[in-house]
């Protein structure tokens, strides 16, 4: 224990940068508050739990080196960063649609876009390990946070701090975003909140695939 506490003065700058990252709004994140004020509470938590698992992932993944190997192993990570880019685009054309049909069609495409459990727990976990760029911050915050012989429980310290942070940030978005006041909001402005949100994945899909890794 008293070696976890040696290497906290090293953990806190990578800790605050993690905390800037998961709070800024990205895709997970806006994935978060349309799936919340959308189809409600329950769902919102659900996707928010399937991100949280992507990003346990790469957690995982960097602890033990897997991240580093597949960085260097660019033909790897350009095909997940291909995958992840069409995904983006895929969600994009999926509230193009949503954002395209008029109230009055609402009862039967809500019928038809309710997602099971399962559906958005994969959905979130897809989200954030087809990001590669997910590797990246992990591997940033290892390295800004520990040194190169940092011990094993001085890993899982910084990584499960991370990790709980981002549980609860995740889960926030979601309470927060499924309150009366929210959801009153998007039923107010669902046409124009569904658009944006699928500018916003075609933009981050197409930047995506057209950035260098």
């Amino acid at each position: 224990m008293t070696e976890i506490f040696d290497y906290l003065p090293a953990m806190w700058p990578a800790y605050v940068a993690y905390l800037v990252a998961v709070i800024s709004p990205g895709p997970a994140i806006f994935a978060i508050i349309g799936t919340a004020m959308s189809q409600g509470r329950r769902a919102g938590l659900i996707i928010a739990l399937g991100i949280f698992g992507g990003s346990a992932t790469w957690a995982t993944a960097a602890a033990l080196g897997v991240a580093a190997i597949l960085r260097h192993h660019a033909f790897a990570l350009e095909i997940l960063k291909i995958a992840g880019g069409l995904y983006l685009l895929y969600l994009g054309w999926k509230a193009f649609r949503s954002a395209r049909m008029k109230d009055a069609d609402l009862p039967l495409a809500q019928r038809d876009a309710t997602s099971t459990a399962r559906r958005l727990l994969l959905r979130g976990y897809a989200i954030h390990v087809t990001n590669p760029k997910a590797i990246f911050a992990w591997l940033a915050i290892i390295s800004l946070g520990l040194p190169e012989a940092a011990p094993a429980s001085a890993i899982a310290a910084i990584i499960g701090l991370c990790l709980t942070s981002g549980l609860l940030i995740f889960s926030g978005y979601a309470l927060l975003f499924s309150a009366p006041r929210a959801l009153r909001i998007y039923q107010f402005a669902r046409r124009r909140i569904e658009g944006a949100m699928s500018a916003f994945y075609c933009f981050a899909g197409l930047k995506l695939l057209t950035s260098r890794l």
